[in-house]
């Protein structure tokens, strides 16, 4: 069976590029499927991830205005799919034109929608205005419009579903893609946090929460591994609530499952997830983890206050406090790292991609 991934650029560090390299080399290796990846704009290189060799990349270009863009988008599509002749394509794209694909491509090939976000994911701030309330109801009822129309639609959790309200959804979490018979001995004065320099992974929410921790404990570091964004100034924030002492910025890593290891924390607090991939690496690592509960993925892997601990969404005192208890009480990290462990089997490869196999089959 051939597969063309459609997805903007899987040549960064992000989840979404390492999820698709984990899935593609596993369904060459295991199942022997033919795999091509298609991307726009040199999306395709240099890669981060490692993709199996037999991966066939594409790339289109596209630029100009709305309309010539969408134009060259659809001319584009139909003939490499055309070329390409695939039996199923997957896109795995969070942005708005891919919602547009079913309405484009003119094959009848079986079209799958993968999406890792909310569908309330803003990259941006949202002011509360009229206007921008109207514009982001348009845009969900588009949405959900544009994905009611795709031969099946993956989600990541049962959440997902209800939250788009479409009815030929599916849920198949990601996998774990690393396995570890080493823990954290969660004695280390350090946190961690992994994700995107932006508005959605709410890294800013983080920063002010670590300025309160650090009256207490200031003899402990976090850690942040991620892209720096200009546009979202972290380094520069860390500095205005003087703290930058006790922060350490790190650029993307391939081997993100040993710096787990160093840690005794993990946290999140983001705005929007779709899943939230990094919570089960650390998990796997022996991590109590700490998040916002909130949209869609943190309450379906954390169980609260037995494998980690779940707070009420931009609720900074409560999640100071619950950091500031786990770093005091030793037994309970220890406690919550082993069931964290522990939790994280059902996300095993072989069942999530035996799940990818049947989907594809069908």
């Amino acid at each position: 069976m051939k597969i063309l991934f459609i997805v903007p650029k899987i040549n960064n560090a992000d989840g979404i590029a390492r999820v698709i390299a984990i899935k593609a080399n596993y369904l060459i290796d295991n199942y022997g499927y033919e795999i091509v990846i298609l991307t726009q704009n040199n999306g395709n290189t240099p890669l981060f991830h490692h993709f199996n060799e037999k991966i066939d990349f594409l790339d289109m270009k596209l630029k100009g205005n709305l309309f010539s863009f969408i134009g060259s988008y659809r001319s584009q599509l139909n003939s490499r799919i055309k070329s390409i002749n695939p039996d199923r394509i997957i896109i795995c794209d969070n942005g708005l034109k891919a919602f547009l694909i079913p309405f484009l491509v003119k094959s009848k090939i079986p079209l799958i929608l993968e999406i890792h976000s909310s569908i309330f994911i803003e990259e941006q701030y949202n002011k509360q205005n009229f206007f921008l309330q109207i514009k982001s109801k348009l845009i969900y009822f588009y949405k959900q419009f544009g994905a009611s129309k795709f031969d099946k639609f993956i989600v990541e959790t049962q959440e997902s579903i209800i939250e788009w309200k479409v009815k030929n959804g599916i849920v198949i979490p990601n996998p774990i893609w690393f396995s570890t018979d080493k823990t954290a001995d969660l004695n280390q004065k350090n946190v961690i946090a992994v994700g995107r320099h932006v508005y959605e992974k709410g890294f800013d929410r983080l920063l002010e929460i670590w300025k309160k921790v650090l009256i207490k404990y200031p003899d402990w570091n976090l850690t942040i591994y991620g892209k720096n964004n200009p546009d979202f100034d972290l380094i520069t924030l860390a500095k205005k609530l003087e703290i930058e002492k006790n922060i350490t910025f790190c650029d993307p890593v391939k081997n993100i499952n040993e710096k787990y290891l160093e840690a005794s924390i993990y946290l999140m607090t983001s705005r929007f997830e779709g899943f939230g991939m990094v919570l089960i690496e650390a998990m796997a690592s022996g991590l109590p983890c700490i998040a916002y509960d909130c949209p869609c993925g943190p309450r379906t892997i954390i169980e609260n206050k037995t494998n980690g601990l779940l707070i009420e969404n931009g609720n900074k005192n409560q999640f100071v406090q619950a950091l500031e208890n786990l770093i005091e009480d030793e037994n309970q990290r220890f406690e919550m790292g082993k069931n964290a462990k522990s939790s994280i089997n059902k996300y095993q490869i072989d069942a999530i991609m035996n799940s990818w196999n049947a989907v594809l089959k069908s």
